[in-house]
């Protein structure tokens, strides 16, 4: 008996140490990320979507396609003049 539940005990165990970081590995924003950056430096953004990607977090510094040099030109902080 001590055996059989030893042995679903750490059946159990092993079994959730390894779906724990294969599940968190296996994708996400990082990865489409990582895919989109990809993309860029092979050419430009694919999808829509690795659009938004490099616009919300920037091509890698190597990235020479037409726009990641858009995007590096671009002025982020707008500000209105003050009236004097």
């Amino acid at each position: 008996m001590y055996r059989v539940v030893l042995t679903v005990f750490a059946t159990i165990l092993v079994s959730l140490v390894h779906v724990g970081p294969a599940s968190a590995g296996l994708g996400g924003e990082a990865a489409e990320l990582v895919n989109a950056r990809a993309n860029a430096r092979a050419g430009g953004p694919l999808s829509a979507r690795d659009r938004e990607l490099l616009e919300r977090w920037g091509c890698l510094s190597g990235s020479r396609s037409a726009f990641c040099q858009a995007l590096s030109n671009r002025r982020y902080k707008r500000r209105r003049r003050r009236r004097r």
